[in-house]
């Protein structure tokens, strides 16, 4: 089953990632130290909860998937199709450690600025790649043949400026990857029948998908929503993945599991997706 008790916590994997060289999990809400509205495994440190509290969270989250916190990569997601290669480097105590993540906090209140891109891949496996959701797409990507794994966060607009695309691109240039050998999941985030939008997202759709895009706007009840679902894998699919795994699962649906933006109001947490190689 998708759901698994890791330790204290319930953690979503695809099926298709459980890998002996692969470690991978996305954080249901459940099992943190939050209060509400953030109720409980919040890891995201620009929401209004306290950072103490999100610094819990994430170690738990990381802890129980066996991942140092030191060896985290994250950037400032701004909805982009921008690429971060994370790697390691050594500081002054020896210790191998991610740039230019760490456990401290996310966006503009880390310990060092982080570089604003929604994509982040690697070859290394000290390095650990998170990102935050409450609603966006979370992409995880592992190719078991150049051993090198990738993460893209995409919203209605980071899909239609093909972050999908531009992260098989960025495993294929920085490490040689050929989009066949890789494997994808579609995590949970909002659906199709969750997700209306208005008529500028409906133009943006039409033009970064061009004939196909009327296969991803559903029309229900005089509104038309976005699939963000079939749109991101229509991406993988034609830059040549061929194993797409799709949670299926709205986090707008499912509130007891998932961070909700929309359905929420905004005033919510964000759930993590986290991903590495075994080492």
């Amino acid at each position: 089953m998708p759901f698994r008790d890791v330790g204290s916590l319930c953690i979503y994997q695809f099926e298709s990632l459980l890998h002996p060289d692969l470690v991978h999990g996305i954080s249901t809400r459940r099992g943190g130290v939050s209060p509400h509205p953030w109720q409980s495994l919040n890891v995201g440190s620009t929401v209004g909860d306290d950072p103490p509290r999100v610094a819990e969270n994430r170690r738990r989250f990381l802890a129980e998937l066996g991942r140092d916190p030191q060896s985290v990569a994250e950037v400032w997601q701004v909805h982009s199709a921008k690429v971060f290669l994370a790697e390691p480097f050594v500081p002054t105590d020896g210790i191998r450690r991610a740039s230019p993540g760490g456990a401290a906090a996310e966006q503009p209140h880390h310990q060092r600025p982080l570089e604003q891109a929604d994509i982040l891949v690697t070859d290394s496996p000290h390095v650990t790649l998170l990102m935050r959701f409450a609603d966006c797409v979370p992409i995880l990507l592992f190719d078991p043949v150049r051993g090198a794994v990738g993460m893209a966060h995409a919203g209605w607009l980071g899909t239609v400026r093909k972050a999908a695309a531009a992260a098989v691109r960025a495993l294929r240039d920085h490490f040689g990857c050929r989009p066949v050998d890789i494997i994808a999941g579609i995590g949970p985030s909002v659906g199709p029948h969750e997700y209306p939008v208005g008529p500028e997202v409906v133009d943006q759709v039409r033009e970064a998908f061009g004939a196909s895009a009327e296969q991803h706007l559903l029309r229900e009840n005089g509104s038309v929503a976005f699939d963000l679902w079939s749109a991101n894998r229509e991406l993988l699919a034609e830059s040549g993945v061929a194993s797409i795994e799709v949670a299926g699962i709205s986090t707008a649906a499912n509130l007891a599991d998932w961070y909700s933006h929309r359905a929420e109001g905004g005033k919510t947490g964000r759930f993590g997706a986290m991903i590495a190689l075994a080492g």
